[in-house]
Protein backbone atom coordinates (compact mmCIF):
# COMPACT_ATOMS: atom_id res chain seq x y z
CA UNK A 1 0.00 0.00 0.00
CA UNK A 2 2.78 2.42 0.88
CA UNK A 3 4.67 1.71 -2.35
CA UNK A 4 1.53 2.25 -4.43
CA UNK A 5 0.65 5.54 -2.72
CA UNK A 6 4.16 6.98 -2.98
CA UNK A 7 4.67 5.82 -6.58
CA UNK A 8 1.39 7.26 -7.80
CA UNK A 9 1.95 10.48 -5.88
CA UNK A 10 5.36 11.04 -7.45
CA UNK A 11 3.97 10.25 -10.90
CA UNK A 12 1.02 12.60 -10.50
CA UNK A 13 3.23 15.37 -9.15
CA UNK A 14 5.59 15.11 -12.10
CA UNK A 15 2.65 15.38 -14.50
CA UNK A 16 0.71 18.12 -12.69
CA UNK A 17 2.41 20.99 -14.49
CA UNK A 18 1.45 19.46 -17.86
CA UNK A 19 -2.11 18.53 -16.90
CA UNK A 20 -3.69 21.94 -16.39
CA UNK A 21 -3.29 22.14 -12.60
CA UNK A 22 -4.37 18.62 -11.64
CA UNK A 23 -2.67 17.71 -8.37
CA UNK A 24 -2.49 14.48 -6.34
CA UNK A 25 -4.15 13.87 -3.00
CA UNK A 26 -2.53 11.04 -1.06
CA UNK A 27 -2.26 9.68 2.46
CA UNK A 28 -1.47 6.44 4.20
CA UNK A 29 -2.03 5.66 7.86
CA UNK A 30 -1.01 2.51 9.72
CA UNK A 31 -2.08 1.88 13.32
CA UNK A 32 -1.54 -0.90 15.85
CA UNK A 33 -4.32 -0.98 18.44
CA UNK A 34 -4.33 -2.81 21.76
CA UNK A 35 -7.42 -3.19 23.91
CA UNK A 36 -8.00 -4.67 27.34
CA UNK A 37 -11.78 -4.53 27.69
CA UNK A 38 -13.63 -4.70 30.97
CA UNK A 39 -14.17 -8.15 32.44
CA UNK A 40 -12.11 -11.32 32.52
CA UNK A 41 -13.06 -12.78 29.14
CA UNK A 42 -10.01 -14.07 27.20
CA UNK A 43 -11.50 -12.41 24.11
CA UNK A 44 -11.45 -9.02 25.78
CA UNK A 45 -7.67 -8.60 25.55
CA UNK A 46 -6.33 -8.37 22.00
CA UNK A 47 -4.33 -6.37 19.46
CA UNK A 48 -4.83 -5.86 15.75
CA UNK A 49 -3.15 -4.00 12.91
CA UNK A 50 -4.97 -1.83 10.38
CA UNK A 51 -4.23 0.80 7.79
CA UNK A 52 -5.87 3.00 5.21
CA UNK A 53 -4.47 4.33 1.96
CA UNK A 54 -6.23 7.22 0.24
CA UNK A 55 -5.32 8.37 -3.24
CA UNK A 56 -6.95 10.83 -5.57
CA UNK A 57 -6.65 13.74 -7.96
CA UNK A 58 -8.10 17.22 -7.73
CA UNK A 59 -8.24 20.44 -9.70
CA UNK A 60 -9.18 23.63 -7.88
CA UNK A 61 -9.63 26.86 -9.81
CA UNK A 62 -11.27 30.13 -8.73
CA UNK A 63 -14.61 29.37 -10.38
CA UNK A 64 -14.70 25.58 -10.55
CA UNK A 65 -12.97 22.59 -9.01
CA UNK A 66 -13.33 18.86 -8.57
CA UNK A 67 -11.91 15.98 -6.59
CA UNK A 68 -11.91 12.20 -7.04
CA UNK A 69 -10.46 10.08 -4.24
CA UNK A 70 -10.39 6.35 -3.48
CA UNK A 71 -9.77 4.65 -0.13
CA UNK A 72 -8.33 1.20 0.57
CA UNK A 73 -8.73 0.04 4.20
CA UNK A 74 -6.96 -3.12 5.38
CA UNK A 75 -7.82 -4.87 8.68
CA UNK A 76 -5.52 -7.62 9.97
CA UNK A 77 -5.77 -9.92 12.98
CA UNK A 78 -9.23 -8.95 14.24
CA UNK A 79 -10.36 -10.93 17.30
CA UNK A 80 -12.80 -13.78 16.62
CA UNK A 81 -13.73 -14.35 20.29
CA UNK A 82 -14.57 -10.81 21.48
CA UNK A 83 -18.36 -11.10 21.18
CA UNK A 84 -20.37 -12.32 24.17
CA UNK A 85 -24.07 -12.63 24.98
CA UNK A 86 -25.89 -9.54 26.24
CA UNK A 87 -25.36 -7.54 28.32
CA UNK A 88 -21.57 -7.99 27.92
CA UNK A 89 -21.90 -7.65 24.14
CA UNK A 90 -19.17 -6.59 21.72
CA UNK A 91 -15.86 -6.11 23.52
CA UNK A 92 -14.47 -3.02 21.86
CA UNK A 93 -13.63 -1.78 18.36
CA UNK A 94 -11.98 -5.01 17.24
CA UNK A 95 -15.22 -6.89 17.83
CA UNK A 96 -17.15 -4.23 15.89
CA UNK A 97 -14.82 -4.53 12.88
CA UNK A 98 -15.05 -8.33 13.03
CA UNK A 99 -18.86 -8.42 13.13
CA UNK A 100 -19.32 -5.69 10.49
CA UNK A 101 -17.08 -7.55 8.02
CA UNK A 102 -19.03 -10.82 8.02
CA UNK A 103 -17.12 -12.36 10.94
CA UNK A 104 -13.72 -12.33 9.23
CA UNK A 105 -10.43 -11.70 10.98
CA UNK A 106 -8.83 -10.08 7.90
CA UNK A 107 -10.57 -7.74 5.47
CA UNK A 108 -9.63 -5.30 2.70
CA UNK A 109 -11.59 -3.23 0.18
CA UNK A 110 -11.18 -0.46 -2.37
CA UNK A 111 -14.01 2.08 -2.72
CA UNK A 112 -14.82 5.62 -3.85
CA UNK A 113 -14.29 7.89 -0.87
CA UNK A 114 -14.96 11.30 -2.47
CA UNK A 115 -16.06 12.47 -5.92
CA UNK A 116 -17.51 15.95 -6.14
CA UNK A 117 -17.76 19.07 -8.28
CA UNK A 118 -17.41 22.50 -6.68
CA UNK A 119 -18.49 25.81 -8.27
CA UNK A 120 -17.97 29.38 -7.03
CA UNK A 121 -19.39 32.77 -7.90
CA UNK A 122 -17.13 35.35 -9.53
CA UNK A 123 -16.85 37.30 -6.24
CA UNK A 124 -16.16 34.04 -4.30
CA UNK A 125 -18.99 34.73 -1.87
CA UNK A 126 -21.02 31.73 -3.00
CA UNK A 127 -19.80 28.21 -3.46
CA UNK A 128 -21.61 24.93 -3.90
CA UNK A 129 -20.57 21.30 -3.96
CA UNK A 130 -22.34 18.18 -5.19
CA UNK A 131 -21.42 14.51 -5.21
CA UNK A 132 -19.75 12.37 -2.53
CA UNK A 133 -17.79 14.29 0.10
CA UNK A 134 -16.81 14.41 3.77
CA UNK A 135 -18.66 16.85 6.02
CA UNK A 136 -17.85 18.19 9.49
CA UNK A 137 -20.68 19.91 11.32
CA UNK A 138 -19.28 22.88 13.23
CA UNK A 139 -16.21 23.06 10.99
CA UNK A 140 -17.65 25.26 8.24
CA UNK A 141 -15.06 28.01 8.80
CA UNK A 142 -12.04 28.39 11.06
CA UNK A 143 -11.54 31.42 13.35
CA UNK A 144 -8.56 33.62 12.61
CA UNK A 145 -7.30 33.29 16.19
CA UNK A 146 -5.29 30.04 16.58
CA UNK A 147 -6.63 29.41 20.11
CA UNK A 148 -10.25 29.64 19.02
CA UNK A 149 -9.46 27.59 15.91
CA UNK A 150 -7.98 24.81 18.06
CA UNK A 151 -10.98 24.83 20.44
CA UNK A 152 -13.43 24.68 17.58
CA UNK A 153 -11.52 21.87 15.85
CA UNK A 154 -11.25 19.68 18.96
CA UNK A 155 -14.23 20.63 21.19
CA UNK A 156 -17.00 21.83 18.84
CA UNK A 157 -16.73 20.26 15.40
CA UNK A 158 -18.21 16.83 14.64
CA UNK A 159 -20.23 16.48 17.85
CA UNK A 160 -23.34 15.55 15.86
CA UNK A 161 -22.20 15.04 12.23
CA UNK A 162 -18.71 13.93 11.21
CA UNK A 163 -16.62 11.74 8.89
CA UNK A 164 -15.38 9.45 11.72
CA UNK A 165 -11.76 10.07 10.71
CA UNK A 166 -10.33 7.85 13.46
CA UNK A 167 -12.04 4.84 11.91
CA UNK A 168 -10.08 2.92 9.30
CA UNK A 169 -12.99 3.35 6.86
CA UNK A 170 -14.74 6.56 7.83
CA UNK A 171 -18.00 8.05 6.57
CA UNK A 172 -18.86 10.22 3.57
CA UNK A 173 -22.11 11.76 2.37
CA UNK A 174 -23.81 11.64 -1.02
CA UNK A 175 -25.46 15.02 -1.40
CA UNK A 176 -25.00 18.74 -1.87
CA UNK A 177 -23.86 21.67 0.23
CA UNK A 178 -23.92 25.43 -0.30
CA UNK A 179 -21.96 28.19 1.46
CA UNK A 180 -22.25 31.96 1.49
CA UNK A 181 -19.45 34.06 2.99
CA UNK A 182 -19.50 37.79 3.62
CA UNK A 183 -16.73 39.15 5.78
CA UNK A 184 -16.55 36.97 8.90
CA UNK A 185 -20.10 35.63 8.47
CA UNK A 186 -20.77 32.21 6.99
CA UNK A 187 -24.04 30.54 6.04
CA UNK A 188 -23.95 26.80 5.25
CA UNK A 189 -26.71 24.48 4.04
CA UNK A 190 -26.16 20.75 3.48
CA UNK A 191 -28.34 17.75 2.61
CA UNK A 192 -26.98 14.24 2.30
CA UNK A 193 -27.24 10.49 2.68
CA UNK A 194 -24.52 8.82 4.81
CA UNK A 195 -22.43 6.19 3.09
CA UNK A 196 -21.63 2.78 4.49
CA UNK A 197 -18.32 2.51 6.30
CA UNK A 198 -16.98 3.25 9.81
CA UNK A 199 -16.54 -0.43 10.78
CA UNK A 200 -17.44 -2.19 7.53
CA UNK A 201 -14.52 -2.02 5.09
CA UNK A 202 -16.77 -1.86 2.02
CA UNK A 203 -17.69 1.81 1.79
CA UNK A 204 -19.19 1.82 -1.71
CA UNK A 205 -22.90 1.96 -0.88
CA UNK A 206 -25.15 4.01 1.36
CA UNK A 207 -26.70 3.10 4.69
CA UNK A 208 -30.13 3.20 3.04
CA UNK A 209 -33.24 5.11 4.18
CA UNK A 210 -31.17 7.41 6.40
CA UNK A 211 -30.78 11.07 5.52
CA UNK A 212 -30.23 14.48 7.05
CA UNK A 213 -30.33 18.20 6.38
CA UNK A 214 -28.17 20.82 8.09
CA UNK A 215 -28.14 24.62 8.16
CA UNK A 216 -25.98 27.04 10.16
CA UNK A 217 -25.05 30.70 10.52
CA UNK A 218 -21.60 31.49 11.96
CA UNK A 219 -20.46 35.02 12.81
CA UNK A 220 -18.35 36.97 15.34
CA UNK A 221 -20.02 36.89 18.72
CA UNK A 222 -21.74 39.88 20.30
CA UNK A 223 -19.53 42.29 22.27
CA UNK A 224 -16.56 40.55 20.69
CA UNK A 225 -14.32 43.26 19.33
CA UNK A 226 -13.73 41.24 16.17
CA UNK A 227 -13.59 37.72 14.75
CA UNK A 228 -10.23 37.11 16.46
CA UNK A 229 -11.92 37.35 19.89
CA UNK A 230 -15.14 35.32 19.65
CA UNK A 231 -17.49 33.29 17.48
CA UNK A 232 -21.18 32.42 17.55
CA UNK A 233 -23.00 29.72 15.57
CA UNK A 234 -26.69 28.90 15.34
CA UNK A 235 -27.55 25.58 13.69
CA UNK A 236 -30.40 23.24 12.90
CA UNK A 237 -30.39 19.57 11.83
CA UNK A 238 -33.14 17.33 10.52
CA UNK A 239 -32.44 13.58 10.74
CA UNK A 240 -34.63 10.73 9.53
CA UNK A 241 -34.13 6.96 9.74
CA UNK A 242 -36.88 5.02 7.96
CA UNK A 243 -35.27 1.59 8.24
CA UNK A 244 -37.46 -1.16 9.71
CA UNK A 245 -34.84 -2.03 12.25
CA UNK A 246 -34.73 -2.66 16.01
CA UNK A 247 -34.13 0.59 17.89
CA UNK A 248 -31.71 0.94 20.79
CA UNK A 249 -33.32 2.50 23.86
CA UNK A 250 -34.34 1.59 27.41
CA UNK A 251 -37.73 0.03 26.62
CA UNK A 252 -38.22 -3.73 27.08
CA UNK A 253 -37.26 -5.83 24.08
CA UNK A 254 -40.84 -6.84 23.32
CA UNK A 255 -41.94 -3.20 23.04
CA UNK A 256 -39.03 -2.32 20.80
CA UNK A 257 -39.73 -5.29 18.53
CA UNK A 258 -43.27 -3.99 18.05
CA UNK A 259 -42.06 -0.49 17.12
CA UNK A 260 -40.44 -0.40 13.67
CA UNK A 261 -41.76 3.08 12.81
CA UNK A 262 -39.39 5.75 11.52
CA UNK A 263 -37.19 8.01 13.64
CA UNK A 264 -37.54 11.71 12.83
CA UNK A 265 -35.45 14.07 15.00
CA UNK A 266 -35.03 17.85 14.74
CA UNK A 267 -32.09 19.46 16.56
CA UNK A 268 -31.65 23.18 17.27
CA UNK A 269 -28.43 24.39 18.86
CA UNK A 270 -25.75 27.02 19.19
CA UNK A 271 -22.17 27.49 20.33
CA UNK A 272 -20.23 30.48 21.60
CA UNK A 273 -16.45 30.85 21.85
CA UNK A 274 -14.62 33.73 23.51
CA UNK A 275 -10.96 34.50 24.15
CA UNK A 276 -10.09 37.06 26.84
CA UNK A 277 -6.49 38.29 27.20
CA UNK A 278 -5.45 38.84 30.82
CA UNK A 279 -2.26 39.83 32.60
CA UNK A 280 -1.78 36.22 33.72
CA UNK A 281 -2.36 34.66 30.31
CA UNK A 282 -5.25 34.21 27.89
CA UNK A 283 -8.54 32.75 29.13
CA UNK A 284 -11.03 31.10 26.78
CA UNK A 285 -14.70 30.28 27.26
CA UNK A 286 -16.84 27.73 25.42
CA UNK A 287 -20.56 27.15 25.52
CA UNK A 288 -22.47 24.62 23.40
CA UNK A 289 -26.04 23.45 23.67
CA UNK A 290 -28.77 21.69 21.71
CA UNK A 291 -32.41 20.70 22.14
CA UNK A 292 -34.18 17.94 20.23
CA UNK A 293 -37.78 17.15 19.41
CA UNK A 294 -39.59 14.89 16.95
CA UNK A 295 -40.64 11.25 16.80
CA UNK A 296 -38.79 8.19 18.06
CA UNK A 297 -40.87 5.56 16.35
CA UNK A 298 -44.17 5.52 18.24
CA UNK A 299 -42.79 7.72 21.02
CA UNK A 300 -42.34 11.47 21.16
CA UNK A 301 -38.71 12.55 21.27
CA UNK A 302 -37.71 15.35 23.67
CA UNK A 303 -34.06 15.70 24.69
CA UNK A 304 -31.21 18.14 25.31
CA UNK A 305 -27.45 18.38 25.78
CA UNK A 306 -25.01 21.12 26.73
CA UNK A 307 -21.44 21.82 27.76
CA UNK A 308 -19.44 24.66 29.29
CA UNK A 309 -15.65 24.79 29.33
CA UNK A 310 -13.02 27.27 30.46
CA UNK A 311 -9.36 27.27 29.46
CA UNK A 312 -6.29 29.15 30.66
CA UNK A 313 -2.89 29.50 29.00
CA UNK A 314 -0.74 30.87 31.84
CA UNK A 315 2.32 32.97 31.07
CA UNK A 316 4.68 30.42 32.61
CA UNK A 317 7.03 27.82 31.13
CA UNK A 318 7.18 29.44 27.66
CA UNK A 319 9.07 26.43 26.34
CA UNK A 320 6.05 24.17 27.06
CA UNK A 321 3.08 26.52 26.35
CA UNK A 322 0.77 24.92 28.96
CA UNK A 323 -2.98 25.02 28.39
CA UNK A 324 -5.31 24.03 31.24
CA UNK A 325 -9.01 23.30 30.64
CA UNK A 326 -11.98 22.44 32.86
CA UNK A 327 -15.36 21.35 31.54
CA UNK A 328 -18.77 19.97 32.33
CA UNK A 329 -21.06 18.18 29.85
CA UNK A 330 -24.52 16.79 30.37
CA UNK A 331 -26.98 15.13 28.03
CA UNK A 332 -30.47 13.99 28.91
CA UNK A 333 -31.45 10.39 29.50
CA UNK A 334 -34.84 8.74 29.57
CA UNK A 335 -36.38 8.82 33.02
CA UNK A 336 -39.28 6.41 32.38
CA UNK A 337 -39.14 3.54 29.86
CA UNK A 338 -42.88 2.95 30.28
CA UNK A 339 -44.16 6.37 29.18
CA UNK A 340 -44.72 7.71 25.65
CA UNK A 341 -41.70 10.06 25.54
CA UNK A 342 -38.15 9.14 24.56
CA UNK A 343 -35.83 11.45 26.51
CA UNK A 344 -32.34 10.18 25.60
CA UNK A 345 -30.29 12.72 23.67
CA UNK A 346 -29.54 11.27 20.23
CA UNK A 347 -26.03 11.96 18.89
CA UNK A 348 -27.03 11.43 15.21
CA UNK A 349 -23.92 10.71 13.04
CA UNK A 350 -20.94 12.04 15.01
CA UNK A 351 -17.23 11.40 15.11
CA UNK A 352 -17.48 9.81 18.56
CA UNK A 353 -13.78 9.43 19.25
CA UNK A 354 -13.33 13.23 19.21
CA UNK A 355 -15.13 13.32 22.57
CA UNK A 356 -14.36 9.84 23.87
CA UNK A 357 -10.68 9.16 23.34
CA UNK A 358 -11.09 5.70 24.89
CA UNK A 359 -14.35 5.02 23.04
CA UNK A 360 -16.19 2.82 25.51
CA UNK A 361 -18.93 5.49 25.83
CA UNK A 362 -20.51 8.30 23.81
CA UNK A 363 -22.40 11.52 24.59
CA UNK A 364 -25.84 9.96 25.21
CA UNK A 365 -27.28 9.89 28.75
CA UNK A 366 -23.97 11.17 30.08
CA UNK A 367 -22.44 13.53 32.60
CA UNK A 368 -18.76 14.30 32.03
CA UNK A 369 -16.62 16.34 34.47
CA UNK A 370 -13.25 16.93 32.79
CA UNK A 371 -9.82 18.43 33.41
CA UNK A 372 -7.22 18.61 30.65
CA UNK A 373 -3.60 19.72 30.28
CA UNK A 374 -1.95 20.30 26.90
CA UNK A 375 1.77 21.00 26.47
CA UNK A 376 3.62 22.11 23.32
CA UNK A 377 7.38 21.47 23.83
CA UNK A 378 8.24 22.75 20.37
CA UNK A 379 6.28 23.46 17.21
CA UNK A 380 6.20 19.78 16.17
CA UNK A 381 5.11 18.10 19.43
CA UNK A 382 1.81 18.09 21.35
CA UNK A 383 1.23 16.29 24.65
CA UNK A 384 -2.27 16.07 26.09
CA UNK A 385 -3.61 14.40 29.21
CA UNK A 386 -7.26 14.23 30.35
CA UNK A 387 -9.00 13.22 33.56
CA UNK A 388 -12.73 12.50 33.23
CA UNK A 389 -15.34 11.56 35.82
CA UNK A 390 -18.15 9.86 33.88
CA UNK A 391 -21.70 9.36 35.14
CA UNK A 392 -25.02 8.43 33.57
CA UNK A 393 -27.57 11.24 33.69
CA UNK A 394 -30.49 8.86 34.36
CA UNK A 395 -30.12 5.60 36.26
CA UNK A 396 -33.32 4.33 34.63
CA UNK A 397 -31.67 4.60 31.21
CA UNK A 398 -28.50 2.83 30.03
CA UNK A 399 -24.82 3.03 29.10
CA UNK A 400 -24.58 3.88 25.39
CA UNK A 401 -21.77 3.30 22.88
CA UNK A 402 -21.54 3.81 19.12
CA UNK A 403 -21.39 6.56 16.53
CA UNK A 404 -24.45 6.20 14.31
CA UNK A 405 -25.75 4.19 11.38
CA UNK A 406 -23.00 2.68 9.20
CA UNK A 407 -24.72 -0.18 7.34
CA UNK A 408 -28.27 -1.12 6.35
CA UNK A 409 -28.82 -3.77 9.02
CA UNK A 410 -27.10 -2.14 12.01
CA UNK A 411 -28.70 0.61 14.10
CA UNK A 412 -25.25 2.04 14.89
CA UNK A 413 -25.65 2.25 18.66
CA UNK A 414 -25.67 -0.25 21.50
CA UNK A 415 -26.79 0.04 25.11
CA UNK A 416 -25.91 -1.86 28.26
CA UNK A 417 -28.19 -1.68 31.33
CA UNK A 418 -27.36 0.70 34.15
CA UNK A 419 -29.04 -1.42 36.85
CA UNK A 420 -30.31 1.85 38.35
CA UNK A 421 -26.77 3.14 38.90
CA UNK A 422 -25.23 6.43 37.77
CA UNK A 423 -21.47 6.06 38.26
CA UNK A 424 -19.85 4.83 35.03
CA UNK A 425 -16.04 5.22 35.19
CA UNK A 426 -13.06 7.46 35.81
CA UNK A 427 -10.87 7.84 32.73
CA UNK A 428 -7.23 8.94 32.73
CA UNK A 429 -5.35 9.15 29.44
CA UNK A 430 -2.40 10.69 27.62
CA UNK A 431 -1.47 11.23 23.97
CA UNK A 432 1.69 12.27 22.17
CA UNK A 433 1.62 13.72 18.63
CA UNK A 434 4.91 14.38 16.83
CA UNK A 435 5.29 15.76 13.31
CA UNK A 436 8.59 14.11 12.49
CA UNK A 437 8.80 15.56 8.95
CA UNK A 438 6.78 17.81 6.69
CA UNK A 439 4.41 15.02 5.61
CA UNK A 440 4.90 12.48 8.42
CA UNK A 441 3.22 12.30 11.84
CA UNK A 442 3.62 9.78 14.66
CA UNK A 443 0.93 9.44 17.33
CA UNK A 444 0.83 7.43 20.55
CA UNK A 445 -2.09 7.13 22.97
CA UNK A 446 -2.84 5.30 26.20
CA UNK A 447 -5.99 5.37 28.32
CA UNK A 448 -7.01 3.61 31.54
CA UNK A 449 -10.63 3.44 32.76
CA UNK A 450 -11.31 2.74 36.43
CA UNK A 451 -14.81 1.30 36.33
CA UNK A 452 -17.56 2.28 38.74
CA UNK A 453 -20.88 0.72 39.66
CA UNK A 454 -22.50 0.65 36.18
CA UNK A 455 -19.57 -1.25 34.68
CA UNK A 456 -18.92 -3.37 37.77
CA UNK A 457 -22.39 -4.90 37.69
CA UNK A 458 -21.81 -6.16 34.12
CA UNK A 459 -18.11 -7.07 34.40
CA UNK A 460 -17.60 -7.90 38.10
CA UNK A 461 -14.45 -10.03 37.77
CA UNK A 462 -12.19 -7.28 36.34
CA UNK A 463 -14.05 -4.03 35.86
CA UNK A 464 -11.08 -1.85 34.75
CA UNK A 465 -10.16 -1.41 31.08
CA UNK A 466 -7.36 -0.03 28.93
CA UNK A 467 -6.82 1.12 25.35
CA UNK A 468 -3.69 2.17 23.50
CA UNK A 469 -2.37 2.58 19.98
CA UNK A 470 0.65 3.61 17.96
CA UNK A 471 0.11 5.27 14.59
CA UNK A 472 2.21 6.49 11.67
CA UNK A 473 0.66 8.70 8.99
CA UNK A 474 1.88 10.15 5.72
CA UNK A 475 -0.27 12.93 4.28
CA UNK A 476 0.28 15.00 1.18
Amino acid sequence: MAVVVVTLTVTATAQSSRSGGITPVASIRVRSETLNWFGDSPGGAYSFLAGTARLGLERQRPRMGWRVEFAAPVLLGLPDDAIEPAPRGLLGAGANYYKANDNTTNSAHLFLKQAYLRVRSHDLRWQGRGGRFEFMEGGEISPTNPTLAAIKRTRIAQRLIGPVGFSHVGRSFDGVDLQFNRGSTNVTVMAGLPTAGVFTADGWGEVGQVGLGYASVTAPGPWSGGSDRSEFRLFGIYYRDSRSILKVDNRPLTRRQEDLDAISVETLGAHYLRRVPTGAGAVDLLGWGAVQFGEWGRQRHRAFAGTVEVGWQPDVAPGMLPWLRLGYFRSSGDSDPADLTHGTFFQLLPTSRMYSRFPFYNLMNLEDFSASLTLRPGSRTTIRSDLRLLRLSEGSDGWYVGGGAFRKDDFGYAMRPSNQSHRLATLLDMSLDVRVASHWTVVGYGGYAMARRVVETIYPAKPSGGFGYFEVEYRR
